[in-house]
């Protein structure tokens, strides 16, 4: 996206090296665009604005744009399962009303479930990555044909590349959305509460109506665009200034760009982390939670306040702040940080090897 856009920073080049520069430049941007993508994928807002990857018609017509996606899903369903446990964590701390740690929290679910039920809600985490990956490329693609009309060979700008993500993802999320309230109940559960994905689908469905199923779903799409707007102008940001204070030669450093990246991404994070969690327990609202009654469908909230009838967006940050702080707004957010670093290790390599299976050539 960055190289396509061709910022202009208006500063005279070298041209004897400028061979090498682009060479070096063009290899250090990819790995940290790459950086940036994955950490969005793996981050609890994030994924839902990554622009999809875009084919030329040679590789839409040889097949290689399905294999990309292939490789692409069993990384993700790999990195996934080997961070379940992180996940879990962040979606029991989420719903928390006191201050817990991560320790005391792992050890109330090992003693209610046992090792294996580190990894509740895993299942449909995985199983939603076909859909949601096929549904956003199929999305985009419509969407790029809009924007460009007639002139089908036009490249698309960064500005519009942005909105025909945006409206990708919304869509996917759109019509993905109740495996994600089924994924936060499941990872919620009690032993022996539902016997499956299917057990819990229409348990909810019985009790509590098809509605349950779009819990939370207005700070969902809410909590995708400032995460990209912040992490791309952060990012850009700090980039210019860097070269603006160094010799008109210098090119950032591999280091430099991975730190630009990684701040930008954080920084993301940070502003959309609030929505998060008020999504994460709008999900995990059930009727017994909503009329007022004690929670007794899911492991049990570490809360002063056993009761709650807000089931509002506003409602519940209003909630938070007042009794818990600003600090109630960001309740989970050490493990989603550390599953980041382990889940786009795993997954690059996962990818790699994917892509050599499926004869894909990497550069």
């Amino acid at each position: 996206m960055l190289r396509n856009g061709t910022y202009q920073y208006n500063l005279p080049v070298d041209y004897h090296n400028i061979q090498q520069m682009a060479v070096a430049g063009d290899m250090m941007e990819d790995f940290v665009v790459i950086f940036r993508d994955m950490m969005g994928r793996y981050l609890d807002i994030g994924e839902d604005m990554n622009v999809p990857d875009d084919f030329t018609q040679k590789e839409m017509q040889t097949g290689l744009w399905w294999r990309h996606l292939v490789a692409g899903g069993i990384a993700g369903a790999v990195s996934r399962t080997c961070t379940a446990p992180l996940d879990r964590v962040k979606v029991f701390l989420q719903v928390q009303t006191c201050r817990m740690g991560i320790s005391e929290c792992m050890k109330i679910l090992l003693k209610e479930g046992g090792f294996r039920s580190m990894w509740r809600g895993n299942g449909i985490n995985v199983l939603k990555i076909a859909p949601e990956t096929a549904l956003k490329f199929a999305a985009y693609e419509q969407m790029k044909r809009l924007i460009r009309g007639s002139d089908t060979t036009r490249q698309m700008t960064i500005a519009e590349r942005f909105y025909a993500g945006a409206a990708a993802g919304g869509i996917s999320q759109t019509i993905i959305y109740p495996m994600e309230v089924l994924k936060t109940r499941l990872a919620l559960r009690k032993t022996g509460q539902y016997a499956g994905i299917g057990d819990a689908a229409v348990k909810i469905f019985k009790h509590e109506g098809a509605r349950s199923f779009y819990r939370g779903y207005v700070p969902n799409m809410l909590g995708i665009l400032p995460y990209a707007g912040i992490d791309l102008a952060v990012y850009e940001t700090l980039k210019r200034r860097y070269i603006a204070s160094h010799d008109n030669n210098e090119q950032p450093s591999f280091l430099v760009l991975l730190a630009c990246g990684s701040t930008s991404s954080a920084l993301g994070q940070l502003c959309s982390y609030p929505l998060a969690l008020v999504r994460t327990r709008l999900q995990a609202q059930s009727a017994e939670t909503i009329s007022g009654q004690i929670r007794k469908t899911q492991i049990p909230m570490k809360s002063s306040d056993a009761h709650s009838g807000e089931e509002t967006m506003v409602g519940l940050f209003r909630k938070i702040v007042r009794q818990e702080g600003l600090t109630g707004l960001y309740r989970g957010i050490t493990p989603n940080f550390l599953k980041v670093l382990p889940a786009v290790s795993i997954s690059y390599v996962v990818y790699e090897y994917s892509s050599r299976a499926l004869g894909i050539k990497m550069s």
